[in-house]
């Protein structure tokens, strides 16, 4: 069985990754296509596209311009200590032993807007 999480709109703050094993989203080559959509526009056509509020929209505009598809470890983090709302809160990801989060990289898959689907480790 696969367990899907769906994304959150918060994310970690801290950019760096969480230990060194890491995998690469598969749909990183549509990610990069849409990004470079997505700079096309300013924060108030984001806004009106995705339906988010003005600040959220300034963030995403930010990101969007800065955002790379090289990984680095000074700027790069697994998907399961990028997401930080309720679902995640519970799971708690930072408390996972390396067998838990093994076990998660084949389980479990959670929901991008951004990236498609993604395993943790992603």
């Amino acid at each position: 069985m696969i367990t899907v999480l769906s994304p959150a709109k918060k994310l970690s703050t801290e950019c760096s990754s969480n230990g060194s094993a890491y995998t690469k989203p598969v749909f990183l080559d549509h990610s990069e296509n849409l990004v470079e959509i997505l700079r096309s526009f300013d924060p108030i056509g984001l806004q009106s596209l995705m339906g988010i509020s003005e600040n959220l929209s300034e963030l995403n505009w930010e990101r969007f311009q800065n955002w790379t598809s090289d990984f680095s470890p000074d700027i790069s983090r697994q998907a399961v200590y990028s997401f930080k709302g309720d679902t995640y809160t519970g799971l708690d990801a930072d408390n996972l032993s390396e067998k838990d989060i093994i076990f998660a990289q084949d389980k479990v898959r959670i929901l991008s807007g951004l990236y498609g689907v993604l395993k943790p480790l992603d």
